[in-house]
Order: C-alpha cells, then sequence, then structure tokens
C-alpha cells in the first residue's frame, strides 16, 4: 500500500501550491481511509486484545471535518491550470499529490477532466523528461480509477486509452489502457483486435512482464481456466513448522476476504467451535490490476516475517495504532528466508515458484501473480488496518454494505479499525490478527500468506461452511504431510468483554515437505519506483 497526509488551516495559506503538497502528502502516505460521517455504533465490537485507550486526535470527527475541508479546497481550477503548473521536475510534487487527493475525491469537475485529458495526451510523446513520465505515469493510474468509476462523465480518458496503445511507445503505459478498457466493457471481438495490434507493434512482448500478464489477462475473461479443488491448496504444506495464512476474496475485490489460520502443526486454528476467522478488504482504490504499480492484492503465495511496529502517530491515518504484519512477494529484497533454510529472497524460475503449489494448482496461472508481481517489481505489502474514517474515501459509495466500513488500499491487506467521533477505538481487527499469529507461530513468527479468489455469484464472502467442507473431506485429510500427524491442536479460547471507556460499545459482532528451489532462469530486473515511503514502508 502507502499513504501520505498533512495539512494546514486557513484559506490564505491552503492557495499555496505547497499546501497541496502538505495536505496530499497525509492523504496519500495514509491511502486506507476513513473520515466525516460518523461510524454507525451499532457495528462497533469489543477489541479481542487490549489496546491503547489513550484519545486519538486525528480519529475525532472535528479532526476529520477539518482534514475534509482541506482535502476538499483542493479541488479548484488554479491548481489544475497546465500554464500555471506546466509539467516539469519543479511541479513534480504538486502533480503527484494533488492527482493523489483526485482520487480521494472523486471529484466530478470539467477542470479535473480538462487536465487529466491533456496530460494523458503526453503519452504519445517522444522522449519525456524523468518528471514528465512520473506525473503522466500517476495520471493513467487516477485516470483509470476516474473513467471505471464514471466512464460517461470521463469518456475523453478512453479515448486517451485508444491513442495510447495506437501510438505509445512505453509499453506499460500501453498494457494499462488495454487494461482499463477491458475493465471498462469492452466488446471481447474489439479487445481482440487491439490485443493484435499491440503484439504488432512490440514483437517482443512475450518478453515485457506487463504486456504478456495483460494479454494473458483479457484471454483468461474470454475462456477462464476452472478452479482447481480448494482441498488441494488448503491442506497443502509449503513448508513444515510454518504458519499457513490463506485468504479466500472473490474475483470482485468491493466483496470482503476470508482470512483463516494453520498452525506450524499444520493444524487449522479454531475458536469459539469453528474456523478462527477475519474479515479483510483486498481491494485497489485506483481498480487497476494486479500487474500494476498501486493494482490489486494479487493472487498466490507471500512470505510473511514478523510485524513493522507503530513508533509513533505520523503514519497514523494510514495504518491505525497497531503493528503492521511483514509481507514479500517473489524477488523482493529484504526477506531473510522466504524458504526456510535458504537466505534472502525467493529468485528462482515460474517452474521453482510451481512447485511451492500442490500439484493440482501448479498450471492454475491466477496463483503465479504474486510471481510476476515481484519480477515486475511491486514490493512492501502489508496487513495492516487504518485511522480514517470509513467514507474518507469518496469512491466507498459504490462498496457492498458488509464492507463500507473497510478502506481501500494500493496493494495492502486492509483490516477494520473504526473509531468514536471523541477518537476512542470501537473496533479493530488487528489485536486479534497479531495475538493469533504470535499464539500460534511465536512472537518473531514466520510462514506463508496464500491468496486466491474463489469465483461466485455471490456478493457475499466465501462462508465457513464452505471452507469447512473442503478442509474436512477425507481427499483433503490424505494430504496432510506425515510431520503433521498427532501434533498439538491450537484452539484459542473464546472472546471476553474487556472493560472500556464509556464511549466505547460493548456488543458483539459475528464474526508436504520443504521443496527445493534450485534457480534455472534470471529474473527480469526489479523495476525501481520513483517514489519511496519513509519510515515505514508500505505496498506498492
Amino acid at each position: 500500500m502507502r499513504r501520505f497526509l498533512h495539512s494546514p488551516l486557513t484559506s490564505c495559506i491552503l492557495a499555496h501550491p505547497r499546501t497541496v503538497k502538505a495536505i496530499a502528502t497525509a492523504s496519500a502516505l495514509f491511502l486506507l481511509g476513513l473520515a466525516i460521517k460518523p461510524t454507525p455504533r451499532s457495528n462497533a465490537g469489543i477489541l479481542d486484545t487490549p489496546a491503547t485507550a489513550q484519545k486519538q486526535p486525528q480519529a475525532t470527527s472535528s479532526a476529520r471535518v477539518l482534514q475534509r475541508q482541506q482535502q476538499v479546497r483542493q479541488i479548484r481550477p488554479d491548481n489544475f491550470d497546465l500554464e500555471r503548473f506546466p509539467l516539469q521536475k519543479t511541479n513534480q510534487s504538486h502533480w503527484r499529490h494533488l492527482l493523489w487527493t483526485t482520487a480521494v475525491i472523486e471529484p466530478q469537475e470539467p477542470f479535473v477532466a480538462e487536465a487529466l485529458n491533456k496530460i494523458l495526451a503526453q503519452t504519445v510523446r517522444p522522449e519525456l523528461s524523468d518528471a514528465e513520465k512520473a506525473i503522466v505515469d500517476t495520471a493513467m493510474k487516477v485516470g483509470t480509477q476516474l473513467y471505471l468509476g464514471d466512464p460517461n462523465f470521463y469518456g475523453s480518458i478512453g479515448q486517451r486509452f485508444l491513442e495510447t496503445i495506437e501510438q505509445s511507445s512505453n509499453p506499460e503505459w500501453v498494457a494499462v489502457s488495454l487494461s482499463g478498457l477491458a475493465k471498462g466493457g469492452m466488446v471481447a471481438t474489439e479487445l481482440q483486435r487491439m490485443g493484435n495490434q499491440v503484439k504488432s507493434r512490440f514483437p517482443g512482448w512475450r518478453t515485457n512482464i506487463f504486456l504478456q500478464t495483460t494479454l494473458q489477462e483479457i484471454d483468461d475473461a474470454t475462456t477462464p481456466q476452472p478452479l482447481p479443488p480448494l482441498r488441494d491448496l488448503l491442506t497443502w504444506t509449503i513448508a513444515p513448522q510454518q504458519l499457513h495464512l490463506y485468504v479466500l476474496c472473490r474475483p470482485n475485490r468491493r466483496v470482503l476476504c476470508r482470512a483463516i489460520l494453520k498452525d506450524r502443526n499444520g493444524e487449522f486454528v479454531k475458536q469459539d467451535g469453528q474456523l478462527w476467522s477475519v474479515p479483510l478488504l483486498l481491494e485497489s482504490i485506483h481498480g487497476l490490476g494486479w500487474n500494476f504499480t498501486r493494482g490489486q492484492t494479487p493472487q498466490g503465495i507471500y512470505r510473511i516475517e514478523g510485524t513493522i511496529s507503530q513508533h509513533n502517530d505520523e503514519f497514523f491515518r494510514a495504518y491505525g495504532q497497531f503493528p503492521l504484519v511483514n509481507l514479500f512477494v517473489p524477488f523482493e529484497p529484504g526477506a531473510k528466508q522466504f524458504i526456510p533454510g535458504r537466505p534472502g529472497a525467493f529468485t528462482g524460475s515460474l517452474e521453482d515458484y510451481q512447485a511451492l503449489l500442490p500439484p493440482s494448482w501448479r498450471s492454475y496461472r491466477p496463483i503465479h501473480q504474486t510471481y510476476w508481481a515481484g519480477r515486475s517489481g511491486r514490493s512492501l505489502f502489508r496487513i495492516h488496518g487504518s485511522g480514517e474514517s470509513p467514507d474518507f474515501f469518496s469512491g466507498k459509495d459504490k462498496n457492498y454494505p458488509n464492507s463500507y466500513e473497510w478502506n481501500p488500499t494500493i496493494g495492502c491487506l486492509s483490516a477494520l479499525e473504526l473509531y468514536s467521533d471523541q477518537g476512542q477505538l470501537l473496533k479493530s481487527d488487528m489485536p486479534k490478527i497479531l495475538r493469533t499469529l504470535q499464539t500460534a507461530g511465536g512472537k518473531n513468527f514466520t510462514g506463508y500468506l496464500t491468496v486466491v479468489d474463489v469465483p461466485a455469484d455471490s456478493k457475499d464472502p466465501i462462508s465457513l461452511e464452505t471452507v469447512q467442507s473442503a478442509i474436512a473431506s477425507p481427499q483433503a485429510r490424505s494430504l496432510h504431510g506425515p510431520h503433521q500427524q498427532g501434533q498439538r491442536r491450537i484452539v484459542l479460547a473464546a472472546s471476553k468483554a474487556t472493560k472500556k471507556s464509556a464511549t466505547v460499545i460493548r456488543q458483539l459482532t459475528k464474526p508436504n515437505q520443504l521443496v527445493e528451489v534450485t534457480p534455472r532462469s534470471q529474473p527480469q530486473p526489479i523495476r525501481q519506483t520513483t517514489e519511496t515511503l519513509q519510515p515505514i514502508p508500505i505496498a506498492y
């Protein structure tokens, strides 16, 4: 994920371009959001583990109203004037932060559409400067979001996508444009025609990850692969004595996902007589595909390695008040041991990655997404909460009612975290997640996360009954390795109400062996991004 956010106060200060940077820096660096509308208290539950009872000043209703007002005031014609702010290095920060604010607000203003139209017209120009490329790149992603949200008002962006496909020499922008038009509902025959045009314009498209994965996605949408047996995935062991966290989603990521956990002995963790489970949202604010920076959370295998602590309130709005769970995709620097006993990142071939999966899943292309995402340079994925209010992001109005209180990200896995108008914590799932991971895996827990979409017509998350049925089948039990037999099973104690201040509502809510990996091919060099996140790096 990722974020930014801070802001001045008076109107005259807000008129200064530096204010755009200050406000959007906060607002972008805090990419998981909440704001204005008070959280419905009937949905607040008790905490599973104690959290600080200290009031969070940035979560009070007055602070959120002020923050929103400051954001909205940035959406005005003079800030989107390309004559006043031409696309050059001195204005790069202005456009980066203003475009983030645009993503948060999703305004329907003619001057916003006009500015984006002019910026995206630059995709066909040769020899852009680095600053121009960075601004256009951000505009492509925010433009995709606005086009998918309202293709009628922002229809000019679709036209720019067509021009980009026909004329741009930048393969990533061509791929983003093709993907955006596909997600926007373009007819299959026209997509096929444009796909053939792209292959003709880029003879080496198979060696470019953005083009190759986008074209494959379009083909798979027409003739999707059937989902392999879910029981095979859930009962498989990537490596012994490791946690295995599974996040089961719907292809429509506006629907909540469901997380379940196996302990280091290969037993599923249970609580209150059923599978331990936590809802998470894996939706990209931009609606981008998983193969692009700031896109959806990819399906596939991630390495889990402990947590990143929050040392101060600087990133409270972005991540809430709790530590973040640290995740790594293949090829991402920083992993201590992606494969236990093998120091460093995963650097093998696709075949090596497939060997980490059960045999029935190895040829299922969607589960390879983390491999290709890592090859393309995506990184810094986390599981975290949010200090923003549920209505901070305007596009949330399109979400289903049962997922509205979770906030989107730009790649991370979003956990629920709600505050009262007085800034007191009402409900958070991060304590439950952290406590369970430490109970099952120790203080410095390690293991694997597997994300997978389970297709269904339903707008509801996958049910625990469906998951339990897959796990309990005789075929499933046969996949357990010998190291899992006769081991201790972790069963968490039932939740107990914890005394809190009077502002906190206390209503309960529903809640085979190690694979040897030998590199056989050199990965594509990891693409360096122009933006860095300090001091807490969070997913791209």
